[in-house]
């Protein structure tokens, strides 16, 4: 059984959600950043559902902080709809994000997309056979759901390789925001251009010498992203 771990400093929000989860999923609870890095090192979670606002330390700096212990997936929890808001969750490592208040179907569904995306393509836990795609000098191993760089591993989250699954295993070919959501993230797209981004934007500062100039992943402005 998958364990997720949800992080609110509103006890009645971890109860809710708890309840949501708890027919399909072990739930564990935190109260603030804190309390949840020390669940993430103890509990190892398949999942995170991280509030934004809380004392001690917000959802925003735990994310960071969970990036450096971890690469399950992070749904991001939030009163507030700004696009500020949402760019700023992902830019500190989340995968996805919600509005609250939501719908228990609505949360399932990203709960449930998030786990089979982080299990089938960011987990090390499955290991095939020896398979590394190589595209301009920078390797994807497929086996071990790993990046090298310059012959230097380094870590991504599921949702990065997938996004660079996708786009190295079509190089020289331009992909729509659209598109690129559509494949990584296994859900209808819609008005997803600021998320993909975001993510690309993670990816250049770990692929390229310099990512305001990338070599390798590039916009072709109005139209999408390619990997070259």
């Amino acid at each position: 059984m998958y364990r997720i771990l949800v992080v609110d400093d509103d006890p009645a929000i971890v109860r809710l959600i708890r309840e949501m989860l708890k027919n399909e999923y072990e739930v564990l609870g935190a109260g603030d950043g804190e309390e949840a890095l020390l669940k993430v090192r103890e509990g190892k979670p398949d999942l995170v559902i991280m509030d934004v606002m809380m004392p001690k330390m917000n959802g925003i700096a735990a994310t960071v902080r969970i990036r450096e212990l971890s690469n399950c997936p992070v749904l991001m929890l939030s009163a507030k709809a700004e696009g500020s808001d949402r760019v700023l969750g992902l830019q500190a490592g989340a995968d996805d994000y919600l509005v609250k208040p939501f719908f228990r179907e609505e949360l399932l569904a990203r709960v449930q997309a998030l786990l089979r995306r982080y299990d089938r393509l960011g987990s090390i836990r499955e290991r095939d056979a020896e398979d590394t795609l190589f595209v301009s000098g920078i390797g994807l191993n497929t086996a071990e759901k790993k990046l090298i760089v310059h012959g230097e591993t380094v870590p991504v989250t599921a949702t990065e390789y997938r996004i660079l699954l996708f786009l190295m295993q079509n190089p020289g070919h331009v992909f729509s925001a659209e598109e690129i959501y559509s494949h990584a993230w296994d859900s209808e797209a819609y008005s997803v251009e600021n998320t993909v981004m975001v993510h690309i934007n993670r990816i250049r500062k770990k692929i390229e010498i310099n990512p305001k100039r990338p070599e390798h992943l590039k916009v072709i402005w109005g139209i999408g992203y390619v990997f070259e």
